[in-house]
């Protein structure tokens, strides 16, 4: 129904933006509690394919390309956030990237109950590894070394039943909470963007859970430790330059 809005706070992570990789590592590392109790949801710029399924949906990406001075800057900055939580940073190169490479293949993972370790091994294949995510070859030694089947892993984006369905509702589900870049938490009616908001979606999720509030409803079985609960839902958004630096794509 247009006007509800989930009461469960929301993470949108994307595996290409460092501000995500940043959030990511913030929740793990600080605050444990709230990243167990959110839903986890992965998104991505898509392809000409995947956009073409949202068109017939009469869904599009607002996308605003970066800047050359923005792009230098967000360079400085996540080697400085980095650097304040004792993370090195090894800057992956990209090329033509098609991001339904790694993203698609994460609800395969999901699915077979390791979402949470995919997730931190291709975030550290990334961002600390300096290693093409986008290149199958990737993917397939991350499912090797998680006991996934690397080539299916691999295939993910030429899968049409993944793209068509939680690949394709994914996407859609854009315009139903509003995310229009990354980092985003959503808590409620409350939209929190980039890392700099991230406490204050923190203070919020757990405001709501002490005693004398609402209690917040639990994820839907037990969570695995490091990652998000099973049987979350997920939303997408495009990455663009829109704003301030803690949030990007």
């Amino acid at each position: 129904m247009a006007g509800r809005r989930s009461k469960v706070p929301r993470f949108y992570f994307n595996f290409r933006s460092p501000y995500s990789w940043i959030a990511y590592r913030d929740l793990m590392d600080r605050y444990p509690d709230v990243a167990q109790a959110v839903e986890w949801h992965p998104w991505w710029e898509p392809d000409a394919d995947s956009e073409r399924l949202m068109n017939e949906h009469g869904e599009t990406f607002p996308y605003t390309p970066m800047t050359r001075e923005k792009h230098l800057y967000i360079l400085q900055d996540v080697r400085r956030l980095a650097r304040a939580r004792g993370l090195d940073v090894s800057w992956p190169l990209d090329e033509d990237p098609v991001w339904e490479v790694p993203h698609l293949a994460y609800f395969l993972a999901l699915e077979a109950g390791l979402g949470p370790r995919y997730i931190e091994r291709v975030y550290r294949a990334r961002w600390q590894e300096g290693r093409d995510i986008c290149d199958p070859a990737t993917v397939a030694g991350v499912a090797e070394e998680l006991g996934l089947p690397a080539e299916r892993l691999a295939g993910a984006a030429e899968d049409r039943e993944l793209r068509e369905g939680p690949g394709r509702a994914a996407l859609l589900a854009l315009g139903r909470d509003g995310v229009f870049g990354v980092p985003f938490f959503l808590h409620g009616y409350d939209k929190f963007w980039g890392v700099d908001r991230l406490p204050a979606f923190v203070e919020s999720v757990r405001a709501r859970a002490r005693p004398g509030t609402a209690p917040q409803p639990e994820p839907a079985g037990p969570a695995e430790p490091g990652g998000p609960p099973p049987g979350a839902d997920f939303a997408a958004a495009r990455s663009g330059d829109q704003g301030h630096a803690g949030g990007c794509g």
